[in-house]
């Protein structure tokens, strides 16, 4: 089982402590296990040309953006978990996973029934924040499994 951990936190914190512990746990159990630090990479903003909408829910998953998703992509295909961790800003998801997750809109049909599980750390407002992930599971057609905070 490929499990893909993606910290959508901006400094190495405790969100980032929190899934790679996760990530070991499962690990020793047997896990193909993947962190991706989304601090480290480069994820430019949607710029809502709307070219990953051609060709509807057959889209071949093009972004004309050139960064670091275009190798994000598969590795989102390929898991067969996606386990999204953030802090909680103003009772929201961060910036950073935000914009990530905009960027996924070139592939979201194609993460129809792939399970996902959502990690929010903070001292309040992790409810709104993992509504806000079930929401996109939603949109996506994904199945959630649940939540960690």
């Amino acid at each position: 089982m490929k499990i893909l951990g993606i910290s959508g936190s901006p400094r190495k914190g405790n969100t980032e402590w929190m899934l790679d512990k996760l990530l070991e746990i499962t690990a020793q159990l047997g896990a193909e296990v993947e962190l991706l630090l989304l601090r480290k990479m480069d994820i430019k903003r949607c710029t809502g040309c709307l070219d990953c909408e051609a060709g509807g829910k057959e889209r071949k998953g093009l972004c004309q953006i050139k960064d670091d998703m275009q190798e994000i992509y598969p590795k989102l295909l390929g898991a067969d978990v996606i386990i999204l961790g953030t802090p909680v800003y103003f009772y929201m998801l961060s910036g950073l996973l935000k914009n990530f997750l905009d960027r996924t809109c070139p592939i979201w049909p194609r993460l129809e029934g792939k399970p996902i599980a959502g990690m929010a750390v903070a001292e309040e407002g992790i409810g709104q924040a993992i509504q806000n992930l079930k929401t996109y599971a939603s949109v996506c057609g994904m199945r959630w499994v649940g939540s960690i905070a």
